[in-house]
């Protein structure tokens, strides 16, 4: 579990260190670096999937992010032609990267010396991870399937896209965190969990799943009581938005890395509210959330979950 970060020279920030707990939430003004800290931590992970963080450079543009070029990296008002990355983790493993910035070829090359391998077990880099950006799939008459995102990765995609295939293969497996379960459930088992927690958002939902596997397709409709199944483009945003964050949560077992943008998009106050309840469960299970929220009822939900004595509140940080 990540403990700090300190950034050199990277994008916004000269020098700049962050402290991260179980459940770390960054907020503020727009255009301020909330974004930037996340890239820098999806920018190491995209760089080692790449083969370059250990030998070469980073990998400024791939399926995680694309920031753009070298210079689009570096502090405009730097004093010297690098950046660094220093995280160290709950156990005490530091890890420093340090890149030179070569004006004429524009790129970034590793500086310095090999990290410890050990580093690379953790969940910024191995498969106990989740990242769903803010631009997140909307409604989708029907979305693809990947086994190789589902199956080898475990991953839902970075928009969600892949959440319904990981429904499919994943929905009667029991969830890891145990304490996450809804009271409401009938059971332990995902598909359950997932809809108990839905039904916060929007009361009474039922997931039904129809996969098409003779052209590698899936669609999600939704069902309230003995109603007809919708398809999902007959229901609300809020709904498409929210599935994938709801199943990564509860998917995850301990020691797994999120990293969430918006979390509250297109969500109710209530249920916004309901979601950071369900963020703070997470966390206090040991799993590590990393959030950019410009909502206040989010930021309640966790605070109340905390004056419920439900996390310890030095698990929590803003």
């Amino acid at each position: 579990m990540i403990s700090s970060l300190n950034l050199k020279n990277f994008k916004p920030f000269s020098n700049q260190s962050l402290s991260f707990r179980p459940l770390t939430l960054l907020s503020g003004l727009n255009s301020t670096g909330k974004s930037s800290v996340l890239q820098a931590l999806l920018l190491m992970r995209q760089s080692y999937q790449q083969g370059l963080f250990e030998s070469q450079g980073l990998a400024l543009n791939g399926e995680l992010i694309s920031i753009g070029t070298a210079q689009d990296v570096l502090f405009e008002g730097a004093k010297d032609d690098f950046i660094s990355f220093e995280i160290i983790w709950q156990n005490g493993v530091r890890g420093i990267w340090n890149f030179s910035y070569d004006r004429e070829k524009d790129v970034l090359n590793l500086d310095s010396p090999s990290v410890t391998s050990d580093i690379y077990k953790s969940s910024l880099f191995n498969k106990k991870f989740h990242y769903l950006q803010a631009e997140r799939l909307g409604p989708r008459l029907f979305l693809e399937m990947s086994y190789f995102q589902v199956k080898q990765l475990e991953n839902l995609g970075t928009k969600g896209e892949y959440t319904a295939h990981f429904l499919s293969v994943n929905e009667s497996k029991t969830i890891p965190n145990h304490s996450l379960g809804h009271p409401q459930a009938k059971s332990l088992v995902l598909r359950d969990q997932v809809e108990a927690w839905m039904g916060e958002i929007s009361p009474g939902t039922h997931l039904q799943i129809n996969v098409k596997q003779d052209i590698d397709l899936i669609s999600l409709q939704y069902y309230y009581g003995d109603s007809n199944p919708y398809r999902s483009t007959n229901v609300g945003f809020g709904i498409s938005y929210t599935l994938p964050i709801i199943v990564a949560i509860l998917s995850s077992p301990p020691e797994t890395l999120i990293i969430i943008e918006n979390p509250e998009a297109h969500l109710h106050p209530k249920g916004q509210a309901k979601m950071g309840e369900l963020l703070a469960l997470a966390a206090s299970c040991g799993v590590q959330i990393v959030v950019e929220t410009h909502s206040d009822h989010v930021l309640n939900g966790i605070r109340l979950t905390v004056y419920r004595g439900k996390i310890d509140p030095k698990k929590v940080h803003l």
